[in-house]
């Protein structure tokens, strides 16, 4: 579905990062990680074509994401931000129903099918309660929660989420994860970038490890995300401890502390 080859990624002539290469199939799941800075938006920014690659391609289905159009780009592609700053009071059904723009004509007016899937993603995130409130008025882990449910009302085939966790309350941030492995198990393709381990052990297939601009590990989530990984990664010690057969803890220690 997804092909990266060979990538560098930047703005105009500045370079941020390079040398990306992976695939991701229907219905797999990649975690990217790397330290503040790394360049995790700026990846993510180039491959849904918001930026132009500095070297290297991107497809879709055989298709190169740039020479799409973004409609096109939009029925496989939906974007999760890190951030949203809301310049218009417009209410969260509006909001959510923004992500319907590639199912309606340019001249059409939203039918029945479009307001279902809105109040099918403000039911599946529980936020039906906020429906009606301006996006101005409510907090930024609700609106991280409505960035989410305009996603889902979008229908693409893949999902891209930049710390889809940032902001929220740890209610909001369990709900958000089991959603995302919901989606796993329909069979949608999921990219998303985290500052945590253990997100990715939970929640991926593989891992992208990205520091001082190039990709330090690409593989199952187990065999990348090592101890040593992590520490050169967050240039801090740290120790896993097994949760089950697939899941661990990852625990910061004291360089010079025994073993918790």
């Amino acid at each position: 579905m997804l092909d990266v080859h060979d990538l560098a990624y930047g703005f105009g002539t500045r370079r941020v990062g390079g040398g990306v290469t992976f695939a991701l199939s229907p219905g797999e799941t990649l975690a990217v990680l790397g330290a503040n800075g790394a360049g995790k938006t700026t990846l993510f920014r180039t491959l849904l074509g918001l930026l132009p690659a500095l070297a290297g391609s991107i497809t879709i289905d055989g298709m190169r994401v740039r020479s799409m159009s973004a409609a096109a780009r939009a029925e496989r592609l939906a974007y999760v931000p890190q951030q949203h700053a809301p310049a218009y009071a417009f209410s969260v059904t509006d909001a959510v129903l923004m992500g319907r723009a590639s199912h309606i004509g340019m001249f059409a007016r939203p039918g029945r099918r479009d307001y279902l899937a809105v109040s099918e993603a403000l039911a599946t995130l529980r936020i039906e309660a906020l429906a009606a409130r301006p996006v101005t008025e409510i907090s930024g882990g609700e609106r991280q929660l409505v960035m989410l449910a305009r996603a889902l009302a979008q229908q693409a085939s893949m999902l891209v989420m930049d710390e889809p966790t940032a902001n929220l309350d740890f209610g909001n941030r369990v709900r958000v994860l089991r959603e995302l492995d919901r989606l796993r198990a329909r069979g949608m393709t999921i990219l998303f970038s985290t500052h945590e381990p253990d997100q990715a052990y939970a929640h991926a297939d593989r891992a992208l490890l990205l520091a001082d601009g190039k990709p330090l590990a690409l593989d199952t989530v187990a065999r990348a995300l090592t101890a040593a990984n992590i520490e050169r990664l967050y240039r801090t010690p740290v120790r896993l401890f097994p949760l089950d057969e697939r899941r661990y803890a990852c625990v910061p220690v004291d360089a010079g502390s025994p073993d918790p």
